[in-house]
């Protein structure tokens, strides 16, 4: 199965840190090697990714990392990388094959998480969405988080930063079919900004987007310093085989 990573946008509140987000390491490693690393982890065989933002340097990057883990990454270069993130989606959906997993290149996730997306094929569904049930977490940021609202099936009801009803957070981690990139032209061409949020909802419009729980499994967005710090200090305890395979293992 491919993997689509969105690494396009510029990741301003993690600037400080470093002028590309996929490229800030992460226990010495950049987040996206992390990514990528455990998404092969979990079974992909190739691996999409969007860039923008920076796209001379992480392309070289991709290009050496690919020879390095010996799979293909193929770079997709999205000329206005200031546009909403379902963009990114329609640009990458064209080199994908069938269904694919769908990560963002700011998160990571444990390797159990993308390996039931994967497992979860279903007919009757345009796509499936890690989300997390532990409103409390404290690897949540409140304030950027990409809330869910799901039925008593597990479908979803509402997706985005601003609804008013929740009972979940958006991992930013999907099995995606072929119905995504469609949906989220239509969005678009209803006059919507384009984001993938949007995609979702017109999904969930038909009873086509369904959830995976992740219960207890390790997740983290990172978005600024501060969850960048927390990334650091508890990704060593998930990583365990990405880090000793690039040569870092975990301090435990």
């Amino acid at each position: 199965m491919d993997a689509l990573i969105i690494a396009a946008g510029y990741g301003s509140r993690l600037a400080a840190l470093s002028p590309s987000k996929p490229l800030t390491p992460v226990c010495g490693v950049p987040i996206i090697e992390l990514s990528i690393r455990q998404a092969v982890l979990a079974g992909v065989t190739r691996v999409v990714v969007v860039t923008g933002h920076e796209a001379d340097r992480l392309e070289r990057f991709l290009a050496e990392l690919s020879l390095r883990l010996a799979i293909p990454i193929v770079p997709v270069r999205l000329t206005d990388w200031s546009t909403p993130n379902g963009h990114s989606v329609i640009a990458g959906a064209t080199r994908c094959d069938g269904n694919y997993l769908l990560m963002m290149a700011d998160h990571l996730f444990d390797v159990e998480i993308l390996a039931r997306l994967m497992a979860e094929s279903r007919p009757d569904c345009g796509l499936t969405l890690a989300i997390d049930r532990r409103l409390d977490n404290p690897l949540i940021d409140p304030e950027d988080a990409t809330w869910v609202e799901t039925d008593d099936r597990g479908m979803i009801r509402a997706i985005g930063k601003t609804i008013r009803t929740y009972d979940a957070v958006d991992c930013g981690a999907f099995l995606v079919t072929p119905e995504l990139a469609p949906a989220i032209r239509a969005a678009i061409a209803s006059g919507k900004a384009g984001s993938l949020s949007e995609g979702v909802q017109a999904l969930a419009a038909y009873d086509r987007a369904a959830t995976l729980d992740i219960e207890d499994a390790w997740w983290i967005d990172i978005d600024d310093p501060h969850y960048h710090a927390l990334a650091e200090e508890t990704a060593l305890w998930h990583f365990a085989q990405a880090l000793a395979e690039v040569g870092k293992p975990p301090v435990i």
